[in-house]
């Protein structure tokens, strides 16, 4: 008889140091059948689905929830997420096991470990002890206790930018099968560390990652037939206990030296782990020779305004400090969704004086229907970063309006980044591009994190014509935006993604943890391998 599995989503990194709250109407949310909607959209889940199909296995769907990365979580996306799980097990008594798709670093207003939460909650549920129960989770997790303990086994991203993500569904079904198959339950094994990385120093294709990345590799190759080893560079911007780096593994044999080499390779990520606290330098600093640097397009990347991790995409730092140095060729995407709603008003060839960036009466994540405003001082999760690390004064300018679109567009890339999360088609919601001279900013009313071309094409901005394109990202755009730059330059700015790692107010999270803390080894990996 076909496998009749459990098939769920839910997908939210948490920026804790954010002072609003993410709330319910902010997630894109499948319900029931709605779900296997997500077959071929290129996400995890919709690969998952297409692969289960192929294998012959009939989907049982729950709810998928997602939402770009923001502030902490209202509580009642994960009640609605569990009361639809919960329900759809009573009314499939017979299931065979469960695929879940998650991120590992969301958090609520109750529960700092989400992901965790809903595991223990599972498995609580006559019938569920022993079925098995696998997960996706981002590269990007904070793997917690938890989270080892209620599951069967969880696969991760194994490539940021996440090339992989869509594949990586895959391999969580061909796990399960193998469950099915086999009868055999596996081990899931996991190692913390006291390392916290900013996203900077999480390229796969930079180090420490990549050594990490490929070691682990080299260690599930040599084991057996479907073994996976996790590298977690973890989500530094979450106030969490477990927030972190960490390596996780699952083990159909050989468990206790399958364990002993994720030791060894949280020692080998001790001895990298000044390479992974990857600061830019500040805009002011690297200005002259960006400015210096001869061709087109020079892409100028702002990690503190990356919409990728949770920031709001509303900085005006870099786009001010080009302008002030006489710039009259650049492209800029803008999450700012009261200048798109003055702009409006407009019609394509008028101009009028825009108000761009923070500073407004308006929400950072691009709605307008949060509890309070960034610079708050506390969240349920915490203490909130201070106005002046959160973002730069507002710029004023007059524009001429070339534009105004609905905002939708459809990845030029299958394997973007940012299909992870939204699947093949994007909606930024209205836009307008408006433009002084041959300065050209898309301004969006919801943040869209730069990860494929076709954001700016859609739109009528050819990124290839510019002499500067400033992104707000970490890592993730590199797919993109890589093999079409003359150079690239990463800076510091303000902003709430700071990869100053000492700027953030952590309450919860573990310490010693480096580099907050002197430490001459790591206090949670063994002495003998320290």
């Amino acid at each position: 008889m076909a496998p009749r599995v459990l098939v769920a989503g839910l997908c939210h990194e948490t920026h804790t140091f954010l002072g609003e709250t993410t709330l319910l109407e902010q997630f894109q949310i499948r319900r029931g059948a709605e779900v296997l909607d997500a077959l071929g959209d290129g996400s995890p889940l919709g690969t998952a689905l297409e692969r289960g199909r192929e294998l012959g296995w009939q989907w049982v769907p729950a709810l998928d929830a997602r939402a770009t990365p923001s502030a902490t979580v209202a509580d009642e996306v994960v009640e609605l997420f569990w009361q639809h799980l919960q329900r759809t097990t009573e009314q499939h008594p017979r299931l065979d096991g469960a695929l879940l798709v998650l991120h590992g670093a969301m958090v609520s207003e109750s529960y700092e470990d989400v992901e965790g939460e809903v595991l223990r909650r599972l498995r609580q549920l006559p019938g569920w002890k022993q079925r098995p129960v696998v997960g996706v989770l981002d590269l990007h997790a904070n793997h917690s206790q938890e989270m080892a303990r209620w599951t069967t086994a969880l696969v991760a991203y194994r490539c940021n930018p996440h090339t992989d993500a869509a594949q990586t569904g895959h391999r969580a079904v061909e796990l399960l099968q193998r469950i099915f198959s086999t009868g055999q339950q596996p081990q899931y094994l996991w190692q913390p560390t006291s390392i916290l990385w900013p996203p900077t120093g999480t390229a796969t294709a930079e180090e420490p990652m990549r050594s990490l990345v490929q070691q682990a590799q080299r260690i599930a190759q040599s084991h057996a037939p479907g073994t996976e080893v996790n590298v977690l560079g973890g989500y530094s911007f979450a106030d969490t206990y477990w927030t972190g780096v960490s390596f996780s593994a699952v083990a159909f044999a050989d468990a206790e030296k399958l364990h002993r080499e994720l030791r060894h390779l949280a020692q080998m990520a001790w001895k990298m782990r000044h390479q992974g606290n990857r600061v830019p330098p500040s805009l002011e600093e690297m200005l002259p020779q960006i400015l210096a640097q001869p061709g087109r397009p020079v892409v100028i990347v702002e990690p503190s305004d990356n919409i990728g991790g949770g920031a709001p995409g509303n900085s005006t730092a870099v786009v001010r400090a080009l302008l002030e140095q006489g710039v009259d060729d650049l492209a800029a995407v803008i999450n700012d969704p009261l200048a798109v709603q003055h702009g409006w008003n407009y019609q394509p060839g008028e101009r009028f004086t825009i108000h761009l960036g923070p500073g407004k009466e308006q929400n950072p994540n691009g709605e307008d229907h949060h509890k309070s405003s960034p610079a708050s001082q506390a969240t349920s999760r915490g203490h909130a970063l201070s106005a002046p690390e959160l973002c730069s004064p507002p710029l004023v300018m007059e524009v001429e309006l070339v534009r105004k679109t609905n905002g939708r567009f459809r990845l030029e890339d299958s394997h973007s980044h940012l299909a992870a999360l939204n699947g093949l088609e994007v909606d930024m919601g209205r836009c307008l591009v408006v433009r002084r001279g041959n300065v050209w900013l898309l301004i969006t009313s919801r943040k869209t994190p730069p990860f494929d071309l076709g954001q700016l094409r859609s739109q009528g901005i050819e990124p290839r014509e510019r002499r500067f394109v400033v992104v707000k990202a970490a890592v993730a755009h590199r797919r993109a935006y890589d093999p079409i730059a003359a150079a690239s330059f990463t800076v510091d700015t303000p902003g709430p993604c700071s990869s100053r790692l000492e700027r953030f107010p952590f309450q919860r999270l573990r310490r010693p943890v480096f580099p907050l803390d002197p430490l001459q080894h790591d206090p949670l990996v063994p002495e003998e391998l320290s």
